[in-house]
């Protein structure tokens, strides 16, 4: 294949570039992506042979960051790329999202999509980048991809929106939202603000819809220049006989298990049903699959296309949800705090059979977290863990690290509060949220939300305000669909998409969509937007009846860090030589730690108040000027034939000559003073070699009265 070159403006007089024919020639297709000095090479292979046994379609999306792109050797002791870091993990599952709905039905075979950052500037981020390489190498390819899809990433600058904003550009912004889109409908959106009002965020997409076409309409050029035919794959389409077989022998079931609300109850009604079902496969003799018999585990995948049927018309013809709620209607909450007795904040919140546990702890910038990535190194002192056991969901399986599901509802559930958190001039702390999700019908990101910002709260963090969040479910037929407040597992599984949004009582946070379908209308998008606002409203306002404002005082679990600025030109004074100091000023206050800035901002922690005050005292001294005719207290270091030298400053010494200790002759200084004693002096003098004179009669005569 020979090379092939396009390029569209990007944004910002930058230009994407998409070639392909000169690398990776042994994939289905690649494409290199290109903006500025950021480069990304995307390849798709599919297997030869559908996946037996497949209950899902098997896509596996790979993103890794490779350190050379930005001119840098990796940490550790490897010195090699390891397993993937946390935004590798989101990127690839921001890549998986949109293209993964944009696969036929019944297409089970093995496709992996690899990204990998070959080149990066300190310009433009990549991600973007490798989705749109992504798309494009799946629709040149053989693969049997129904896109292509556009991206676009929109921020809010200066109130004007910005096309693929920069680096500089995203510090400086009050939106970072992804959106990916079809001709005529939205795929996909990851986003956060900073409490935008839900009349921005819609402008924002809509502003969105119409900027992510060009990146579309590159890929079907590049594909009417080089692409390929598309394969002729084997599906799995059961025969309509087979369908209407067991719709017949569970229709009547289904109907009236599907009234059961509660979730247990009628999983547990399912299982007995699929197990008549498949106890005797006799009865569907005579019917093939790909021309083969017809197993317990096609029944299975058959009698969910039945249930999800069922489910839908309940939907759409009586308006109502399986446990017994209208379409708009919020399941029952129930807001707690202070459920932990030696935890520094916690929480518990339970919407309907969802429910997180929300525990906080505060920690000092030596917990800060260390990222390594293409822009550089950086710390960050806001981190919430989001954990999914199995046994919040009924299951019998051993509980493991967390999974790229974890991490993306972790992640989000992070963007709808990092926009409320203090800064850290305002709350000198780490903050660590773990939601520890102990029930799960439907929406455990959400959940997170609520409950991470109720533990906030009751752990007396200045967070700005309240923070909840809703998903908006859809079942969609035809041009008819119905919006779905506070969706339940059923309905994630059974219905079209997942429209997470999370706030405050201004605006909105965070906001991500999936979709189980190619596309929604962004009309569709902005009635859900505004049907989140009033759930939001409602579940706010039960969160706030419990807590409405931080508390006062932090745990007393909690450490007390206090702050101070030295200059710079003191701060090699404050550490000594080898953290000499420090560690003389920990041991002798009795703090946990105390952490200096470049820029001279000192962190003093303890769990003591006393102590930390102590330290703060003892570190401003170290840097405080002495000054002639100040009297100061005292403690006596050395004694000699000619005087005593004392310490009268944190790390200062000064000599109080024998001629100065007293206002009578002083034959023996032994006589008058020792180590260890402390009394009040006078800073007398500073002479031309910067030594420190001080005297202890002249101090005693200038406190007689």
């Amino acid at each position: 294949m020979a090379l092939t070159h396009m390029e569209i403006p990007f944004g910002g007089g930058r230009t994407l570039i998409l070639e392909s024919g000169k690398l990776a020639k042994q994939a289905n297709a690649a494409v290199t992506a290109t903006v500025g000095g950021t480069s990304v090479l995307a390849t798709v292979c599919m297997a030869q042979k559908p996946k037996e046994d497949a209950e899902f379609f098997p896509l596996m999306v790979e993103y890794t960051e490779k350190t050379y792109a930005a001119g840098r050797i990796p940490g550790g002791f490897f010195k090699r790329e390891g397993r993937p870091t946390q935004k590798e993990v989101l990127t690839a599952r921001l890549i998986d999202r949109p293209i993964r709905p944009l696969f036929p039905e019944g297409f089970y075979y093995d496709v992996v999509v690899s990204c990998t950052v070959l080149s990066s500037d300190d310009e433009t981020e990549p991600d973007i980048i490798a989705l749109i390489a992504a798309s494009t190498a799946l629709h040149i390819s053989d693969i049997p991809y129904e896109g292509p899809v556009g991206v676009v990433r929109i921020g809010l600058v200066n109130d004007a929106f910005v096309v693929n904003p920069t680096y500089e550009q995203e510090t400086q912004s009050l939106l970072d939202l992804v959106v990916v889109g079809l001709a005529d409908g939205i795929v996909m959106i990851e986003g956060e603000a900073t409490q935008l009002s839900e009349a921005k965020i819609t402008e924002a997409l809509q502003f969105a819809f119409d900027q992510l076409q060009p990146s579309r309409e590159i890929q079907n050029e590049f594909r009417k220049k080089i692409g390929k035919p598309k394969a002729d794959v084997e599906l799995y389409l059961p025969p309509a006989g087979l369908k209407d077989k067991v719709a017949g022998l569970t229709i009547n079931q289904l109907n009236k298990i599907y009234q059961i609300a509660n979730k247990e109850e009628r999983e547990t009604a399912l299982r007995k049903l699929l197990d008549e079902v498949i106890k005797d496969l006799s009865v569907f003799d005579g019917f093939k699959i790909n021309d083969k018999d017809v197993t317990a585990n096609h029944i299975k995948m058959i009698l969910d296309q039945v249930e999800y049927e069922v489910v839908r018309e309940m939907i759409f013809k009586k308006g109502i949800r399986a446990d017994g709620r209208k379409l708009q209607d919020i399941r029952q909450i129930t807001s707690e705090i202070n459920v932990l007795p030696r935890t520094h904040g916690s929480s518990l919140f339970t919407r309907g059979q969802t429910q997180s546990l929300a525990v906080v702890t505060l920690g000092t910038k030596r917990d800060e977290q260390l990222i390594e990535s293409l822009e550089g190194v950086s710390y960050q002192n806001f981190m919430l863990h989001y954990n999914f056991p199995p046994f919040s969901v009924g299951e019998a399986r051993a509980t493991r690290g967390p999974g790229r599901r974890e991490i993306g509802h972790g992640a989000l559930a992070a963007k709808a509060l990092k926009a409320v958190l203090p800064t850290k001039d305002e709350f000198p702390y780490t903050i660590r949220v773990v939601s520890e999700i102990l029930e799960s019908n439907g929406s455990s990101s959400m959940a997170s939300v609520c409950a991470g910002s109720l533990s906030l709260m009751a752990a007396g963090v200045p967070i700005k305000e309240t923070v909840a969040g809703i998903s908006i479910g859809l079942v969609s037929k035809n041009k008819d669909y119905r919006l779905l407040t506070d969706i339940m597992g059923s309905e994630d599984h059974f219905g079209d998409m997942d429209f997470k949004i999370a706030g405050t009582p201004q605006g909105v946070t965070a906001i991500q969509l999936d979709l189980k379908i190619k596309g929604v209308p962004l009309n569709i998008l902005i009635q859900g937007v505004e049907q989140a606002k009033s759930a939001r409203t409602i579940i706010l306002n039960n969160m706030q009846s419990v807590i409405a404002k931080p508390v006062a005082e932090l745990s007393k679990y909690a450490p007390r860090i206090l702050t101070t600025q030295v200059p710079q030109e003191k701060i090699g004074e404050v550490i000594g030589p080898g953290g000499k100091t420090i560690k003389k000023i920990i041991e002798a206050t009795g703090v946990e730690s105390i952490d200096i800035d470049d820029d001279g901002k000192v962190f003093i922690a303890s769990t003591s108040s006393e102590a930390a005050e102590k330290a703060l005292a003892y570190v401003k001294g170290l840097v405080q000027e002495p000054e002639v005719g100040k009297i100061y207290d005292a403690k006596v270091v050395k004694v000699t034939n000619f005087g005593a030298f004392v310490e009268f400053m944190p790390g200062r010494q000064g000599l109080v000559h024998v001629s100065e200790l007293a206002s009578s002759y002083v034959k023996d200084v032994a006589s008058i003073v020792k180590v260890g004693d402390e009394f009040k002096v006078k800073l007398t003098e500073i002479d031309q070699m910067k030594r420190l004179n001080l005297s202890k009669k002249q101090a005693e005569q200038a406190e007689v009265p």
